[in-house]
């Protein structure tokens, strides 16, 4: 009769360790039923269920390896298992996975108490934690971005409750929580798409030709609203342009040059372009603007609205289709049908009320620096770092990406 042990193996981590051990099971024709390790900081820790096919052997494999494992100054502890602990253990790894990302200036204690208090609280167990950012410097107090990612399995019994949950601790300890399932796509996205105005760039554009104008008070305030949602986009987008009739074609060059990318922006574009991914602006404010940041980012699609002009002067109105937010989805999906791929394998990006309908087409939607009614309504939301941060949405460790921009030449 077969016998399982659970083998937990601790210490100073060194090259040929697991060569070693399993070597010796090796001899005594053991099967492997999980393993797992971990090292930080040097120390590992290795655990590995295994299944001995005679019991009688379970004494010479358990004699031969303390002995190496005492040589080798490691710590180690054997654990029987019944049958029927491993087969409801097995049939426990079947239920539902998801990933936890907690992203923060700086990791703190308290906020993985407080994350992994919220799991626990909805039925949900901690298989793994891993840290997808750099190690941060002692010499330094600057953390652009630090990541831990947890992966949980179990079914909660309310999802938005799990979120509304998630996204309550964000806000009180100034860190961004996200909270999907680990699906088939969540490593094979092929697509981002991003809003530009408060989104890629930090201004309002039709603010800032507002106050060429010196209309810029009345236009803030229309955009204002219209962002939070208690104005109609495509109404308010046009009586903004109105206040805009006569401005002077020439200062459009100068606001370009002066705009300002969000913070991790450009990390963000060159290292999805590092790793193969598709990019476009879909954006309810100008193609002149969105076409500089195409040639500055290497954008790989632009729609955005076509600021008329007549004799140089600013007409109050744009030609063609105005790109609201309905039109904004139907993008995202014209532009995922080109390229192949499903909906499930876009990411959209976005902060005002009028990007909503493509945060919800998307596979993975982000509501970003957004206004309360978005970040509330989004799935998922980034309101404390960079736009960067979601390469660790989509799991991409820091040295990935960073590998990613080296052979891509970026």
């Amino acid at each position: 009769m077969s016998e399982l042990v659970l083998i937990n193996v601790s210490g100073r981590d060194k090259p040929g360790l697991t060569s070693e051990i399993t070597g010796i099971m090796g001899q005594y024709d053991v099967r492997i039923l999980d393993i797992g390790q971990a090292v930080i900081h040097d120390h590992l820790t290795w655990g590995i269920l295994i299944e001995i096919p005679d019991e009688s052997k379970s004494s010479p494999v358990i004699r031969d390896l303390l002995f190496r494992l005492h040589a080798l100054d490691l710590q180690v502890h054997f654990a029987p298992i019944t049958i029927e602990e491993y087969q409801a253990w097995a049939a426990g790894r079947n239920r539902a996975c998801y990933i936890v990302t907690l992203l923060s200036r700086d990791i703190k204690a308290e906020q993985i108490a407080r994350v992994s208090a919220i799991t626990a609280r909805h039925g949900l167990n901690i298989d793994n934690i891993s840290r997808l950012s750099a190690r941060p410097s002692l010499n330094s107090s600057e953390n652009r971005i630090a990541c831990v990612e947890f992966s949980v399995r179990g079914t909660p019994s309310d999802l938005e409750t799990l979120r509304a949950d998630f996204l309550h601790i964000a806000g009180e300890m100034n860190v961004d929580i996200a909270f999907q399932e680990d699906s088939i796509f969540r490593r094979n996205r092929r697509l981002v798409v991003f809003d530009m105005d408060s989104t890629l760039i930090e201004a309002e554009v039709i603010d800032e030709l507002a106050m060429e104008a010196g209309v810029g008070e009345q236009v803030a305030e229309i955009t204002e609203r219209a962002m939070q949602g208690e104005l109609d986009f495509s109404q308010s987008f046009a009586e903004r342009l109105a206040l805009l009739k006569g401005l002077d074609e020439s200062v459009l060059e100068g606001i370009a040059a002066r705009l300002k990318m969000t913070e991790g922006a450009e990390h963000l574009i060159r290292s999805l372009k590092g790793l193969g991914y598709r990019t476009a602006i879909l954006s309810g404010g100008f193609t002149y603007f969105a076409r500089h940041l195409q040639n500055k980012l290497g954008i790989d699609y632009v729609y955005a609205n076509e600021l008329e002009i007549e004799d140089g002067k600013v007409t109050g109105r744009v030609s063609g289709q105005i790109v609201d937010g309905k039109r904004k989805a139907e993008l995202l999906q014209e532009i995922a049908r080109k390229e192949h791929i499903s909906r499930e394998q876009v990411i959209a990006v976005g902060d005002g009320a009028n990007d909503l309908p493509m945060l919800s087409q998307a596979g993975l939607g982000v509501a970003f620096r957004a206004k309360p009614l978005v970040k509330e309504s989004a799935r998922h939301s980034i309101s404390t770092l960079g736009l960067d941060a979601i390469l660790y949405l989509i799991g991409f460790r820091e040295s990935e990406a960073n590998q990613s921009l080296e052979k891509s030449g970026f």
